[in-house]
């Protein structure tokens, strides 16, 4: 495992980042425990969460009960002090006008909250999971960087904000002297590039935030379970994933990514996760595992590299329509 800069600030995380959104939903906690222990045990100290985890699940489960599985293992593990942690807040947590959004009255208790499930007194990485208009930019901003000062958060971060947000972030911080956003995460894949990198990707790269992509894998597309000429996986996702990506186009990057990785031994999701780790601007993708086997699989992306070449043809791949030329040409 290699580590890396987030952003322009000194601190190493490692170049692949553990998601944990499964953990309560799709795997019980003791494989979720399972799969913390194989990511540390293979030099993994970036952990990425998020407080609303899992409550989409319904009767069966609530808003925080991941971060709970995670700070039950920090604690009886004792990794706290060799992990990275990352959470989100913006989602609905509680009931009432002030239960979800970006004010001050909504971040200061969710972060409270979510320290005491985690079972720790700072996270490493607070993020705004995605962009609250209802709230000025200088109420969120100022909420941080109370957190900050008062030593409960180190840096902080964003997730799926449109790039004119993050642009107004990053110019009211610099302007008031607040806190500014170290992180920025996207959704990212092969597949689905032009959101990224038409605007936030170069300016990510301009402003010196670090870049944890989510879906790398583009839902699962790219995992190497879907193939050409063999009976795809049965379930609801891959039925979307075939409607999104089941063409000629898929296909061919599929078949790309098969022969790019065996030419280097590896298999086409550690070979899609090379295409991030080349990227000079990505810091670490976020990957998901329900098992550590599937982990294991997985972090044999680490320290695999994809040739200018081999970069290249992918990117024809998955070209898009554009008229402008991208900062990293």
């Amino acid at each position: 495992m290699e580590y890396r800069k987030m952003g322009r600030t000194g601190l190493m995380v490692s170049e692949i980042c553990l998601g944990t959104m499964q953990f309560g939903w799709s795997t019980d906690e003791e494989t979720s425990r399972r799969v913390m222990d194989t990511f540390r045990e293979a030099g993994g100290n970036f952990i990425d969460t998020a407080d609303v985890y899992t409550n989409w699940v319904g009767d069966v489960s609530y808003g925080g009960k991941t971060e709970e599985i995670i700070g039950r293992w920090l604690a009886d593990s004792r990794a706290r002090q060799d992990t990275v942690l990352a959470t989100k807040v913006r989602g609905r947590m509680w009931e009432g006008p002030n239960g979800e959004g970006l004010s001050r009255a909504h971040i200061l208790r969710a972060c409270e909250d979510s320290l005491r499930r985690l079972q720790t007194d700072y996270l490493d990485l607070y993020q705004c999971h995605w962009a609250d208009l209802n709230t000025p930019i200088e109420e969120t901003l100022s909420a941080l960087d109370d957190l900050v000062r008062a030593g409960k958060v180190r840096y902080i971060g964003a997730s799926n904000y449109p790039a004119w947000r993050l642009m107004e972030a990053v110019a009211t911080s610099d302007r008031r002297g607040l806190a500014r956003f170290d992180c920025y995460q996207p959704e990212y894949s092969l597949m689905e590039r032009q959101l990224f990198e038409y605007e936030a990707m170069p300016f990510c790269k301009h402003y010196g935030l670090g870049v944890i992509p989510y879906s790398p894998l583009a839902g699962g597309f790219l995992t190497g379970k879907y193939r050409r000429d063999s009976p795809p996986p049965e379930s609801v996702r891959a039925r979307v994933n075939l409607q999104n990506y089941g063409n000629e186009r898929g296909w061919a990057v599929i078949d790309a990514l098969d022969e790019i990785g065996r030419a280097h031994g590896k298999t086409v999701a550690q070979t899609v996760l090379a295409w991030q780790l080349t990227n000079p601007v990505v810091t670490a993708p976020i990957i998901g595992a329900n098992t550590p086997e599937q982990l294991s699989d997985l972090l044999g992306a680490a320290g695999y590299r994809l040739s200018p070449d081999e970069m290249q043809r992918l990117n024809d791949l998955t070209q898009y329509p554009r008229n402008w030329r991208p900062i990293w040409d």
